[in-house]
């Protein structure tokens, strides 16, 4: 009976979080400037599931989240972003923080979100069909590189806040758990 109680727990939590998610993703319809903040707003409760529950069940949840994204989301595009990294960095950011020494770990996350960066625009101008910059040449692309990149690095420093402030205060303190 215990078993099943933390198996409805998981589906129940993994569930409300898919929702959340879509809801989040959703939102890029009605605020087009969202389709950035959205998917990096909805792979944040990746973090919850993980912590919670397990990284497989957050992996579960990321694959629903991300077929239903393509399904009902009206900006393919912030989809896109979901899928290929939004939606799953946060749960492998937790295998990237084992990574010594630090100066590697930070090269590897970089690596993983340029190449992000150059199948999100292939997919996007391609698949999608969405226009480029030509008429300002590789400069534009450069600016938006480094731009995407200092986004990245705050991003980054927020899943590193949002970790200690779900153990430390919500875990701690609303929930009165312990930490693992």
């Amino acid at each position: 009976m215990a078993g099943t109680k933390r198996t409805s727990d998981r589906v129940a939590l993994g569930g409300i979080v898919a929702a959340l998610c879509i809801v989040i993703m959703f939102l890029t319809g009605v605020v087009p400037a969202l389709y950035i903040v959205s998917p990096m707003a909805a792979g944040l409760l990746m973090v919850i599931l993980a912590e919670e529950v397990s990284v497989g069940w957050a992996w579960l949840t990321y694959l629903a989240v991300s077929l239903l994204a393509l399904i009902v989301t009206f900006d393919k595009d912030a989809a896109l972003m979901f899928i290929l990294f939004f939606g799953y960095y946060p749960i492998l950011r937790r295998r990237l923080e084992r990574i010594r020494p630090k100066i590697l770990k930070t090269l590897c996350k970089y690596l993983l979100f340029n190449v992000f960066l150059v199948i999100d625009w292939f997919l996007t101008v391609y698949l999608l069909g969405l226009p480029t910059f030509e008429d300002t040449g590789p400069v534009m692309y450069a600016v938006l590189i480094i731009a995407f990149n200092v986004i990245f690095h705050f991003y980054d420093n927020i899943l590193s806040k949002m970790d200690w402030i779900y153990r430390q205060i919500f875990v701690k303190r609303v929930l009165g758990r312990r930490g693992r």
